[in-house]
């Protein structure tokens, strides 16, 4: 298995992240954005977007890829068990850009957001999936843009850095 990654992409984040949670072997591959080579271009046309999970077949996006993981290696799970639970984290994940990322790139731009908000409401600790998918924008945002987290965010993100796989991304974006 192979993992086309970019130590700064948020989304890479989510699926190296899952690799983690999952103890997953696996190939890094690591891109330049800024100077993206034409083969991940070819891989994920048109954009060339990043992650790219090769295992014997190309999965792009990192949503796609989590789901994808979750079920091939089933324990531990990032899903609850119970059905509607399942569903409303994938919900959580897909609603992402309303929830908070849409705000956090307005942030990151320099454009009028509410991005404080936002993170005042963030539904999190419902499931390790969905705090799987949000809490590499919650770690940038505090480490990288010096946003305050709000008490109820900074306690969660707290418990889920004791987390080996979230405490290794932490490392990253010190390094970026």
């Amino acid at each position: 298995m192979k993992l086309i990654d970019a130590a700064r992409c948020p989304y890479c984040a989510r699926v190296r992240i899952a690799l983690a949670e999952k103890g997953v072997d696996h190939e890094v591959v690591a891109v330049d954005l800024g100077d993206r080579p034409q083969w991940l271009i070819e891989l994920n046309p048109p954009s060339g977007r990043v992650p790219v999970l090769d295992d014997g077949f190309v999965l792009p996006e990192s949503e796609v890829i989590m789901a994808y993981l979750d079920e091939r290696y089933p324990e531990p799970s990032l899903l609850p068990a119970d059905p509607g639970e399942r569903a409303r984290a994938r919900l959580l994940v897909h609603r992402f850009d309303e929830n908070l990322g849409a705000d956090y790139y307005a942030f990151r731009r320099g454009d009028d957001n509410d991005l404080a908000g936002k993170l005042e409401t963030l539904e999190v600790g419902q499931s390790l999936f969905a705090d799987v998918a949000y809490v590499p924008w919650v770690i940038r945002a505090r480490d990288l843009l010096g946003v305050e987290l709000p008490e109820r965010v900074a306690a969660w993100l707290a418990e889920l850095e004791q987390r080996p796989s979230i405490a290794a991304e932490v490392e990253i974006v010190k390094g970026l």
